[in-house]
C-alpha cells in the first residue's frame, strides 16, 4: 500500500487578518443600518441590515473554520479540521438561502401596505454600508478565488454591497419621486439574487461533504492510463473525493499481471503518483497491490 502527499504552503496567510478586519466592519455597519432602518421605517434598509447581520454571523463562522483548519491531525482527529472550511461554506450557502426566503415573504406584505419612507437616512446608511462592505469584498476577493469558504464569506459581502447600491437606487427614488413601492421591488429582487449566488455554493459544498468525485476528475480516463502501465493487470475498486480545497484524494485495487516484488511495486507507484499529481492534480494516492485475489474487478464498487 502507497500513498503520497503534496500540499503548497508557501503563500503567506492573511485570510484570517482580512476576515476579522470584516467582521468588524460588517458589526459596525448592521447596528447602523438596525437604527436607521426603524427611524426611516425603510424595509430594504433593515433586510439589509438582517442580511449584514447574517454577514457576520457567516464571517465569524469562516473566521473560526480558518482557525480550525490549521490545526493539527490527532489520533482521535486523524484528518485534523481540514473539513472545517467545507462545513462553514455550506452553512454559510443555506444561510444566504434562508434570509433570501424570508426576504421575499417581508416583500410581499410590504408590498401590499406601502409606507412612507425617510429616503434621506436611507440614502446617507446605504452610501456607509457600500463603502464598507466594497472594502471588505476587496480584501477577501483573492483568497475566494481558491478557497470555498472564503468564497461563501465573499459571497455574503458582494451580495450586501450589491443589496445596498439596490437600496441606494431605491432611495434616490423615494427622494425625488415618491415612489414607495420601489422599496418592496427591491427587497424581493436582491432576494432572488441572494438565491442565485447560494445555490452554486450550497451544491459545491454538499458535493465535497458527501465525498463525491470533483467533476473536473475523469475516472474512466485515469483508470485506463493506469491500466495501460507495463505489468498491470486490472484497475479497480477505485474511489476519488476531495478532502477540502487543497487534497484530491484517490484509493484503488491495482491486480498485477505477476507476483512483483515490493521493491518493484515501489517503482511502479511512485509512477502512478507523479501521473495523478501532475496530470489531475490528485495528490494523496493510496494503492493497494493484489495478485490473483478473487474479489470484485469492477472500476467502482459498493463498499
Amino acid at each position: 500500500m502507497g500513498h503520497n502527499h503534496s500540499h503548497n504552503h508557501s503563500q503567506p496567510d492573511l485570510k484570517g487578518r482580512n476576515l476579522f478586519i470584516s467582521i468588524l466592519l460588517n458589526i459596525l455597519i448592521t447596528v447602523a443600518q438596525v437604527i436607521g432602518g426603524l427611524i426611516s421605517g425603510s424595509l430594504a434598509l433593515l433586510s439589509d441590515a438582517l442580511h449584514n447581520f447574517s454577514d457576520v454571523v457567516s464571517l465569524v463562522i469562516s473566521y473560526i473554520a480558518e482557525k480550525l483548519s490549521k490545526r493539527k491531525a490527532s489520533f482521535q482527529k486523524t484528518f485534523g479540521y481540514k473539513r472545517a472550511e467545507i462545513l462553514a461554506a455550506f452553512i454559510n450557502a443555506a444561510t444566504l438561502i434562508i434570509v433570501a426566503v424570508l426576504l421575499i415573504i417581508e416583500a410581499v406584505e410590504r408590498f401590499k401596505n406601502p409606507q412612507e419612507i425617510e429616503s434621506n437616512l436611507v440614502i446617507w446608511l446605504s452610501l456607509i454600508a457600500i463603502l464598507g462592505n466594497g472594502f471588505s469584498v476587496l480584501l477577501l476577493k483573492k483568497d475566494s478565488e481558491a478557497n470555498m469558504n472564503m468564497k461563501s464569506a465573499y459571497l455574503h459581502l458582494l451580495t450586501d454591497m450589491m443589496a445596498s447600491v439596490a437600496v441606494l437606487i431605491g432611495g434616490l427614488l423615494m427622494k425625488f419621486y415618491q415612489l414607495y413601492w420601489v422599496d418592496s421591488v427591491l427587497t424581493f429582487a436582491i432576494a432572488i439574487y441572494l438565491i442565485w449566488m447560494g445555490f452554486d455554493l450550497l451544491k459545491d459544498s454538499t458535493k465535497v461533504l458527501m465525498l463525491f468525485t470533483p467533476d473536473s476528475t475523469p475516472i474512466n480516463k485515469i483508470v485506463n492510463e493506469i491500466n495501460s502501465f507495463e505489468s498491470i493487470k486490472n484497475v479497480h475498486h477505485v474511489h476519488i473525493w476531495q478532502l477540502n480545497e487543497e487534497e484530491i484524494h484517490l484509493e484503488a485495487h491495482i491486480d498485477f499481471n505477476e507476483d512483483i516484488s515490493l521493491s518493484q511495486f515501489d517503482i511502479i507507484l511512485h509512477k502512478i503518483e507523479d501521473l495523478l499529481l501532475n496530470k489531475y492534480d490528485i495528490n494523496h494516492v493510496n494503492i493497494q497491490p493484489e495478485f490473483g485475489k478473487d474479489d470484485a474487478k469492477d472500476v467502482i464498487v459498493q463498499d
